[in-house]
C-alpha cells in the first residue's frame, strides 16, 4: 500500500469511527440525557446505597418481564402495544381463581400460569382482530381496546362474581355477596407472596461478578467472529464501550466482595431473573426464526410483504397474542412480588409504565432491543427512587419529586417519540 493510500485509509477509519460515534450519541441521546439525571437524583436524595440498590433490585426483577413483553409488536410493525393491559387482566382473573381455590407457593405460581395462557391467547386474538382494521393507528387502538376490556373486566368482577359466577368465600367476596374485594392479600388463603422470587437467592454482587466476566469473552469471540468473516469492521467503538461497562460492573462486585461493603448482604432472587433471561433469549432467537424474519418484513414494509407471499394479518395476530400472553405472566411475576392484588387498579398504569421505561432505554416505535428494555427499567424505577427524596432536599418539598415522577411517567413517552421523528428527519431512521 503506498504512502498515498494509507493516508486515505487513515481517513476513511477516523471518519468512520466519528460517524459511529455520532450515531450512537444521537440514537442515545434519550437514555444518556436520563442517565445524567439520575445521577443526579442519587445525589442529592442523599439516600444510603444499600437501600437504592435493594429497592432498585427489587423494581428490576418485577418490572422488566413486563417492559420485555412490549420487543416483538415493535418489531413486528405494530408500535407500542398499550394493549399489554389486557393481559394483565388475564393473570388477575388467574390469581383470584387460584387465590379461591387456595393455591399455595410455587405450584400456586404455575397454576397461575397455565389458567391465565389461554385467557391470555383468546385476548390476544380479538385485540390482533382489532388491531388488522385499524392498520397505522394500532397504539391508539390498543389504548382504547384496553379500556374498553377494563370496563367488561371490571362488569365481571363487581356484578357477575356471586350471580351468574357462584362465588362464596369471605376473604375475595365482598360483605354482600357480590363483587369481588378492592385489595387481596396475596399471602392469606395459600401464599402467593414471593412464590418465585423466593425459590433460591444468592449475593447480587458475586453474580454480576461472574456474569460480567462471562459477557466479556461472549462480547470478544463474537467481536472476532465477526471480523474474521469480513464484517464488524466498524463496530470496534461498540466493543469498547460495552467492554468497559462489563469492566466497570466486575470491579463494583469485586470492590464490593473484598471490602465487605454493607452492599455484600443484597441477594439476587434466581428463578426470576432466569426467567427474565429466558424471554431476553427468546426475543433474541425469534428474530432469526423465518417468523422473526416475517416480523421484520411486515414491520418495514406491510405491502412489500404481502406481494412476498407473506400472511400480514396473520404475523401481526401472531406479534400481538405472544406479547399479550408474556404480559399475563409479567403480571404474576409482579404481584407475587408485590403481594397485594389491587383488583381494580393493579393492571390500570402497567402498559403507560413499561412503555416509559423501554423508552427511557432508547427504544422507538420502530426498534426496540432486550438491552434497552433492561436499561429503561433501570433508569425509570432509579428516579422512581431517588425523585421524592431529591425534591424535598433541593425545595423543600416532596411533592415536587412526585410531580417529577409523573412527568417521566407522562412525558418521557411524547418527549422520545418527538425526538424519534427528529432522528428520522435526520435520516438516522430508514
Amino acid at each position: 500500500m503506498t504512502a498515498d493510500n494509507k493516508v486515505v485509509a487513515g481517513k476513511t477509519n477516523r471518519s468512520e469511527a466519528a460517524d459511529s460515534i455520532k450515531r450512537f450519541l444521537i440514537d442515545s441521546s434519550v437514555p444518556l440525557l436520563f442517565v445524567v439525571i439520575c445521577l443526579a437524583g442519587i445525589y442529592f436524595s442523599k439516600l444510603p446505597m444499600l437501600f437504592i440498590v435493594d429497592t432498585l433490585l427489587s423494581r428490576i426483577t418485577r418490572n422488566s418481564f413486563l417492559v420485555l413483553a412490549l420487543i416483538i409488536p415493535v418489531i413486528a410493525g405494530l408500535g407500542l402495544n398499550f394493549g399489554l393491559v389486557i393481559g394483565a387482566m388475564a393473570g388477575q382473573f388467574a390469581i383470584i381463581a387460584v387465590k379461591h381455590w387456595g393455591g399455595d407457593g410455587f405450584a400456586g405460581f404455575m397454576l397461575c400460569i397455565a389458567l391465565s395462557t389461554p385467557l391470555a391467547i383468546l385476548f390476544g386474538i380479538l385485540t390482533a382482530k382489532l388491531l388488522n382494521r385499524t392498520k397505522g393507528q394500532e397504539m391508539i387502538s390498543s389504548m382504547i381496546a384496553g379500556f374498553f376490556a377494563n370496563g367488561v373486566y371490571q362488569f365481571v368482577l363487581l356484578f357477575l362474581v356471586g350471580t351468574l359466577i357462584p362465588m362464596k368465600n369471605p376473604i375475595l367476596v365482598l360483605s354482600r355477596g357480590i363483587g369481588i374485594r378492592n385489595t387481596i392479600d396475596l399471602s392469606v388463603n395459600g401464599n402467593l407472596k414471593y412464590s418465585i422470587d423466593n425459590l433460591l437467592k444468592l449475593p447480587l454482587f458475586n453474580v454480576l461478578a461472574v456474569a460480567s466476566v462471562a459477557a466479556m469473552i461472549i462480547i470478544a469471540v463474537n467481536y472476532f467472529i465477526k471480523r474474521r468473516k469480513g464484517g464488524g469492521r466498524n463496530s470496534f467503538f461498540i466493543l469498547a464501550w460495552r467492554m468497559m461497562l462489563c469492566l466497570t460492573i466486575f470491579a463494583v462486585s469485586m470492590y464490593v466482595i473484598v471490602t465487605g461493603s454493607p452492599l455484600k448482604v443484597v441477594k439476587l432472587p434466581i428463578a426470576t431473573t432466569l426467567a427474565i433471561a429466558a424471554l431476553c433469549l427468546f426475543n433474541w432467537l425469534i428474530v432469526r426464526t423465518k417468523l422473526g424474519q416475517d416480523f421484520r418484513t411486515v414491520g418495514q414494509d406491510m405491502h412489500i410483504a404481502k406481494v412476498s407471499g407473506i400472511n400480514v394479518d396473520r404475523v401481526r395476530e401472531i406479534a400481538v397474542v405472544i406479547s399479550t400472553l408474556l404480559a399475563a405472566w409479567g403480571q404474576i411475576i409482579f404481584l407475587q412480588n408485590i403481594g397485594t392484588l389491587a383488583t381494580y387498579g393493579s393492571h390500570v398504569q402497567i402498559a403507560t409504565f413499561s412503555i416509559a421505561a423501554i423508552l427511557l432505554g432508547g427504544a422507538s416505535v420502530t426498534k426496540a432491543t432486550n438491552g434497552q428494555a433492561i436499561l429503561g427499567v433501570i433508569l425509570f424505577h432509579t428516579l422512581f427512587i431517588v425523585s421524592p427524596k431529591a425534591g424535598n432536599n433541593l425545595f423543600g418539598e416532596a411533592q415536587i419529586g412526585e410531580f417529577f415522577r409523573a412527568f417521566v411517567a407522562y412525558g418521557v413517552i411524547g418527549v422520545s417519540l418527538g425526538l424519534h421523528a427528529w432522528k428520522k428527519r435526520l435520516g438516522h431512521i430508514k
